[in-house]
């Protein structure tokens, strides 16, 4: 993978935001904690530091890399020095040197959304997508939206990457970067057509196609390091780890896995069954909910020949003409539903469904898929609720959009709360459909739904 060539795709700000590594937003005022003596270590410490700070910026890596070293060598409690360590590691390509470096770094300064982002950055790289999704989900409220979104989508979670920039997009004031960052992410679910309806807010007309292709050859990668590296500019090598003298002591620890976060990652992943009463929901807003999870990097050995590829997961439904070619997850076993079903279809029936999703006046929807015309978001209705029982006797809504893309015609299910419209998609996606969770955006009762509804009663 030219790592050049996939860091111009992201010209217009798709890589995650302000310079991940180096540059004044990461590097400038380093505050050591406490009323630290002034000693030689101190000194010999905060000069190398401000060495390597200078050769992180010049994209000096090896010279960046043994400079900030050995600041850490000389001060081993100041989070600040192991979060420099962590991006000179990120630029060397050393990613699981980095995910150890940022780690401990977390550990001391669990507050900080950048070195959390670096962080899942590394554990992406090293094939840790799992890892890498609950550390983001546990620093949403310090790892801006439009960063932790793209993230996501790295990350193997397309369909939650679409979920929180979509919000993110509609929100006053959203940028472009945060509006090609969802093109992107859209384009790694697999939603192409709307990727590129996207990407044309922002894009000069002829630019989107040859913006398209890039995305499509990003969307492939060989080795799971590929595409940070090429979103980073950075050369991945192979890496046993950061030396074993500069490993933080066991005392200065920090257990931090106990603190509850809102909407665990599993919610948006198909066939994972979430134990709801683990789960905290804060009054935050949803775009920003944070906490600080502790994270034990495995250290596997990085391979340039060949590594374990990227396997996404589920995607929402798909309305593309262009295929890509990554490996699809293998669906988890159907959720056998709460009532069983004798007789599919009887009123009995569709009272208990209504009961466990009840449609009122909730803002939360649950997209099915886009489609060309009313008439083809009817046939697929009409599959829906023959392979997911919960989907019958719940009304569909629909919502016409046109974009440069082309007239489409979106199909969901809406009126629910979140943790509804949550479940309803876990148990669409066990059921081997595909759906994401969204907010309404001019959804109405299909109109061809409303005869239906009149016949039933």
């Amino acid at each position: 993978m030219n790592a050049r060539r996939y860091l111009t795709i992201a010209a217009s700000a798709l890589v995650l935001g302000a310079p991940l590594i180096g540059g004044p937003g990461l590097l400038g005022g380093l505050a050591v904690a406490g009323a630290k003596a002034d000693t030689a270590d101190t000194r010999k410490a905060a000069k190398a530091a401000k060495d390597a700070r200078k050769a992180l910026a010049k994209q000096k890596a090896q010279l960046a890399v043994t400079l900030a070293e050995a600041a850490v060598a000389f001060d081993p409690k100041n989070g600040e020095y192991r979060k420099l360590l962590g991006e000179t590691y990120l630029l060397a390509g050393r990613f699981v040197s980095a995910a150890q470096a940022l780690n401990e770094a977390l550990s001391l300064d669990p507050a900080s959304g950048r070195i959390a982002l670096n962080l899942a950055l590394a554990q992406i790289a090293n094939g840790e997508w799992t890892t890498a999704r609950e550390t983001l989900t546990t620093h949403q409220a310090t790892i801006p939206a439009s960063d932790r979104g793209l993230a996501f989508a790295l990350a193997g979670d397309p369909g939650t990457a679409v979920a929180v920039l979509s919000e993110a997009a509609r929100q006053p004031g959203a940028d472009a970067k945060t509006r090609q960052n969802l093109a992107l992410s859209l384009a790694l679910a697999g939603q192409w057509q709307q990727a590129k309806a996207v990407a044309e807010l922002d894009l000069p007309a002829d630019q989107v196609d040859a913006r398209i292709m890039q995305w499509a050859s990003f969307s492939r990668p060989q080795n799971a390091y590929d595409q940070v590296a090429a979103l980073l500019n950075v050369t991945p090598i192979a890496d046993k780890g950061q030396p074993e003298q500069l490993a933080l002591a066991r005392s200065m620890s920090v257990a931090v896995a106990a603190q509850q976060v809102a909407d665990p990652v599993d919610t948006f992943m198909p066939g994972i069954a979430v134990d709801s009463a683990a789960v905290t929901v804060p009054a935050a807003a949803p775009a920003e909910v944070g906490s600080v999870a502790a994270v034990t990097v495995a250290a596997p050995s990085v391979s340039m020949a060949g590594g374990a590829q990227i396997v996404f997961a589920e995607r929402a439904e798909v309305v593309q003409t262009m295929p890509v070619a990554v490996a699809r997850p293998v669906r988890a076993a159907a959720v056998k539903p709460a009532v069983e079903h004798k007789a599919v279809g009887t009123m009995r029936n569709v009272k208990a469904e209504r009961a466990s999703f009840a449609q009122s006046n909730g803002q939360w929807f649950v997209q099915l898929g886009a489609f060309d015309s009313a008439g083809v978001a009817r046939d697929a209705w009409g599959r829906a609720i023959k392979r997911v029982p919960a989907l019958q006797g719940l009304t569909p809504s629909s919502a016409s959009v046109t974009t440069k893309a082309g007239a489409f015609e979106r199909l969901a299910v809406g009126g629910l709360n979140r943790s509804d419209a949550l479940a309803l998609c876990r148990t669409v996606r066990s059921s081997g459909g595909s759906c994401f969770v969204r907010t309404g955006a001019g959804d109405k009762v299909a109109s061809w739904a409303k005869g239906t509804r009149l016949a039933a009663r």
